[in-house]
């Protein structure tokens, strides 16, 4: 399975709801995990539940439960994303195309291939994403200048997740 296949793959897991799904072919195993489908809840009383599924005697079906911390969390968590997505009105952002660990130089002891500020061209390299030994140079895909890096050098991105913020 060549990177491109996995790329679709992925796509098609987005768009359909899949949990997830795992891979194994030619000694090579890959999973994948996307959004959970809507999960149902269920409450038992132990009254009789009339119809055709046995697994759900008994249970009552609840349409809506009140916000746990959790909920809470991801719901201020959304806002300030907005409030973000705001405040980048205008730029440009560039995302990462697989996951991966995120490097900002070729090696530990060179300099950054950018910071903010650097004015860059398109098919400049910006960064380094290592995947499964890999090293996957990412190239600008815009001229500009670099306004925010998102992800610190070291750190573990996904797929999509933003890498930096360009003005244009």
């Amino acid at each position: 399975m060549n990177f491109k296949e996995i790329l679709e793959l992925i796509d098609k897991i987005s768009d359909t709801g899949i949990g997830s799904v795992e891979i194994e072919q030619a000694g090579t195993k890959i999973r994948i995990e996307g959004k959970p489908a809507q999960q149902h809840v269920f409450a038992s009383f132990g009254g009789e539940m009339k119809g055709d599924r046995p697994e759900l005697q008994g249970a009552i079906p609840i349409a809506a439960l009140p916000d746990s911390p959790g909920v809470t969390a991801a719901k201020e968590a959304d806002k300030k994303q907005a409030e973000q997505d705001a405040g980048e009105a205008g730029l440009h952002i560039i995302t990462s195309p697989i996951v991966g660990t995120f490097y900002r130089s070729p090696n530990p002891e060179a300099s950054s291939f950018v910071n903010v500020g650097d004015r860059i061209s398109k098919g400049k390299v910006l960064c380094i994403i290592e995947a499964m030994k890999l090293m996957n140079e990412i190239e600008s895909d815009i001229d500009g200048v670099i306004t925010k890096i998102y992800p610190t050098n070291g750190q573990p991105v996904e797929y999509g997740e933003k890498l930096f913020a360009v003005k244009v």
